[in-house]
């Protein structure tokens, strides 16, 4: 699957979390806890991704543009993100 982004929103992710998009391609899909995001209305369907990258458990926001993964944000996941996925 193809991976897409802002890559002006992608900088500031660099500079604010020390993160760059790109890792999403690294992202343990298989084994992720997907669900669609529900906090607001958007324009189109959000979804929230917690997996690993090399090891270390990420959130990850997207969207399903085509064929592609819009990807939206990237963070380490907190606290409370790893209980969850520890749960479940």
């Amino acid at each position: 699957m193809d991976i897409t982004y802002d890559p002006a929103k992608n900088d500031k992710n660099i500079a604010d979390r020390g993160l760059s998009f790109e890792l999403v391609r690294g992202f343990e899909w298989a084994s992720a806890l997907v669900v669609e995001d529900t906090r607001q209305v958007y324009a189109e369907t959000r979804y929230q991704a917690l997996g690993k990258i090399d090891g270390r458990l990420h959130m990850v926001v997207f969207t399903v543009r085509g064929e592609s993964l819009r990807i939206i944000s990237l963070r380490k996941a907190n606290a409370r993100e790893v209980a969850r996925y520890e749960k479940a």
